[in-house]
């Protein structure tokens, strides 16, 4: 059995072998680009002292029954690397990685980042700033400009924002706490999406037309370092629905504190927004957060959906019931 040196899946039908790292993929991973073959070129070298001559080592064949196992290799030499639900996964030893991978000057250079050579600030900026800014489409209403709550519309925008902008912290922090190496990165597709959704958000806007739903996805922590599936994965992959459901929960609070109204109805759209953002990515499909956290641990992914669940819900008929305690 041969499996691909990236994904690590069984190869069914033509193996490929990469002429510059000596790896065999499968059909979707041949390419140098779709199995960041610089990354493990790169590897290779490092293995090497500086003052050995930098010849080349064939690898090992890439033989193995489960992506464990290979894991486990002590043979150095063999670099067996995956990706995961759009996280970067090496199946290799932390020493391997470079000390600063998304450092410009590194030579590495990941799929699918959109101006890899800019700061994590900027693209932080950048990030929620169209987050914002969506959020002010979505909630623009002209009725309460007519009814004097024109400033709910950027405090909601504000709150949309900071429940992307705490979520994506939630997954850095933790992967900082392990020792992972992790910046927020805008991502190409990501921000195709986002920024149709600006376009056709405006269209309707102006044109008083059929409201379209905007999509906001303009970026992403990524995390080096991670193994397939272990608490590591599971805790950074539960740290962004963490963050919501306590931010969340917070500002469900105060809206029973403040008694002015529509300050506290606001206050319980806030919270709202932060359970339905947390709630989303539990959904254990694609590169959502749920997948991996229901294959680390189910009673921590029940535990935390049911929680996010239970609120949205309860939110949402303190704000559209006719018997909210909130002032109307």
């Amino acid at each position: 059995m041969v499996n691909c040196a990236h994904c690590g899946e069984e190869i069914i039908g033509d193996i490929f072998k990469c002429n510059d790292c000596g790896y065999y993929y499968c059909a979707r991973h041949k390419e140098p680009i779709n199995h960041d073959c610089n990354i493990i070129i790169e590897s290779l070298r490092l293995e090497q002292s500086p003052s050995e001559p930098q010849t080349y080592v064939p690898p090992p064949q890439v033989i193995h029954t489960s992506h464990e196992q290979a894991y486990q290799q002590t043979d150095t030499s063999g670099v067996i690397r995956g990706t995961t639900d759009g996280t970067y996964t090496w199946y290799r030893q932390e020493s391997q990685i470079p000390v600063d991978a998304f450092d410009p000057d590194s030579g590495i250079k990941f799929k699918g980042i959109l101006l890899a050579h800019k700061s994590e600030l900027f693209h932080f900026i950048v990030g929620v700033s169209l987050i914002f800014f969506i959020g002010i489409l979505t909630f623009f209403n002209q009725q309460l400009i007519i009814m004097g709550y024109g400033w709910a519309i950027f405090m909601l925008a504000g709150f949309y924002a900071t429940a992307f902008l705490f979520h994506e912290l939630g997954h850095r922090q933790v992967a900082v706490h392990f020792g992972l190496q992790t910046k927020f990165r805008l991502l190409t597709f990501g921000m195709l999406l986002t920024v149709t959704g600006v376009i056709f958000g405006l269209y309707s806007l102006l044109s008083s037309g059929s409201t379209f739903p905007s999509l906001a996805l303009p970026g992403a922590v990524v995390v080096l370092g991670l193994s397939k599936i272990d608490r590591t994965t599971g805790l950074c992959k539960a740290a962004g629905p963490t963050v919501n459901l306590v931010y969340g929960a917070i500002l469900f609070i105060i809206s029973f504190i403040i008694q002015t109204y529509p300050l506290n109805l606001f206050m319980c759209y806030a919270a709202n927004l932060n359970f339905m953002l947390g709630s989303f990515n539990m959904i254990p499909i694609g590169i959502l957060d749920g997948q991996n956290i229901w294959k680390w641990n189910k009673k921590v992914y029940i535990l935390l959906c049911g929680s996010l669940l239970m609120l949205l819900i309860a939110t949402y008929l303190f704000i559209y019931l006719p018997t909210s305690p909130y002032i109307r």
